[in-house]
């Protein structure tokens, strides 16, 4: 029994475990057998020619980068990596790799999503940023400010005993949040790095010692071949322990993975549905740092598409996913309710669905994680400001700062 649940644990940290279980709850939609969403698939050729064409607006050349943290960290046509990076002359590609290891983790930790409220405002340019580039600035000042490194003298860097010592408080301090500027999950959010901090003393193997996030790029490096699914596993693995209030299988955390009567399977992991939302957007945001630093990264595509209230409102406000009830677009749900849950599994399997008119309008082969960075992702924030004045997704989710 032990090893079948233990079996069921490591399958459902796959990337084939999360598109197993969506394209499951997708299939019920398709015959009408889910209570929340209807499926107009009829409109999904109309939706590939808006994504296709705001793919072509934002990449007119169609070359087009991988969906990571890393264009956050350029909002506002600044290059902030790129001027960290000179503060960086003389380390070895392999130290860069840490470094950029030790930002990537911790800054999409801290991308939960922030409400329609928050603000940063950069103290370097004076601009104001909100959202999801407003976290990336945000948590980009902490890291160079040496919030999460133990080491006096070097500040570019996050490891166990620095991660130990991160509160809330600093975490108000650095994301200017206020009565008049809140930010969801604050306590969430910190309560995250403190326990990624405890996490890496448990897997030396991936984090070295002393503990660091960036060994785990030497980890990875040694790897042949390395492959997307490789980085997923690692940090699954490695950062399991962090995620507060979770499912458990066997004593494990199992993180972004919740129930569906639709999600079917059999066994121990019998009605789980894994999503993996963070895990799957910081193991893209890792590849660059990987392939800058001569290890290419193969079968990218094998990851899914991340299922967060931008790519899932694009099929709610495109048409493709119908509320079948008013409760659905009323109020504010828990990231565990059966509507959240199958709102994200479809989300899933149409992103599967969406890609191959996306290419086709656009004459090319794009892998998935391009169509994410190049249209969905995009297409579904610029629905969502012509249809509600704040921006917001059309479903409400209560955050705890640790999901989406």
């Amino acid at each position: 029994m032990a090893d079948t649940t233990a079996a069921a644990v490591a399958w459902l940290r796959t990337p084939e475990a999360v598109r197993e279980r969506c394209h499951a709850i997708f299939a019920a939609g398709e015959q009408g057998r889910l209570g929340h969403f209807a499926l107009r698939l009829d409109r999904l050729p109309d939706l590939a020619r808006l994504v296709a064409g705001v793919i072509r607006d934002n990449y007119p050349s169609l070359a087009i980068p991988y969906h990571s943290r890393w264009r956050h960290f350029a909002v506002g046509g600044r290059d902030r990596w790129a001027g960290l990076r000179q503060r960086l002359a003389g380390a070895s590609a392999d130290e860069i790799a840490r470094v950029r290891f030790d930002l990537a983790v911790t800054s999409v930790l801290l991308d939960a999503g922030a409400g329609a409220a928050w603000r940063y405002r950069e103290p370097a340019s004076g601009e104001t940023f909100a959202r999801s580039e407003g976290l990336a600035v945000a948590s980009f000042d902490l890291f160079v400010a040496g919030a999460f490194s133990s080491v006096p003298g070097e500040p570019l860097r996050a490891d166990a005993d620095g991660l130990a010592r991160f509160s809330p408080e600093k975490l108000v301090a650095g994301f200017q949040v206020s009565d008049g500027n809140p930010l969801v999950g604050v306590a969430g959010r910190a309560a995250i790095l403190r326990n990624l901090g405890s996490a890496l003393k448990r897997e030396p193997d991936l984090f070295g010692r002393p503990p660091r996030i960036g060994n785990l790029f030497d980890h990875l490096a040694r790897l042949e071949p390395l492959r997307a699914a490789d980085i997923l596993a690692a940090v699954l693995r490695g950062f399991a322990p962090i995620w507060p209030g979770r499912i458990t299988l066997g004593g494990e955390n199992l993180g972004d993975v919740w129930r569906h009567p639709a999600a079917g399977g059999s066994g121990a992991s019998a009605g789980l549905v894994p999503f993996h939302k963070l895990s799957q957007w910081l193991s893209y945001s890792l590849i660059e740092p990987l392939e800058d630093a001569g290890h290419p990264v193969a079968d990218v595509g094998a990851l899914t598409g991340l299922p967060e209230y931008r790519n899932g409102g694009l099929f709610i406000d495109g048409g493709v996913l119908l509320p079948k009830h008013a409760a659905v677009l009323a109020g504010s749900h828990a990231v565990d309710s059966e509507i959240v849950v199958e709102w994200r599994a479809l989300t899933v399997a149409l992103l599967d669905r969406i890609a191959a008119p996306i290419n086709q309008e656009l004459g090319r082969d794009l892998s998935l994680p391009k169509i994410l960075e190049g249209g969905t992702w995009n297409a579904g924030r610029r629905l969502a400001r012509e249809r509600r004045a704040d921006g917001a997704p059309p479903i409400a989710v209560d955050s705890d700062g640790t999901v989406f």
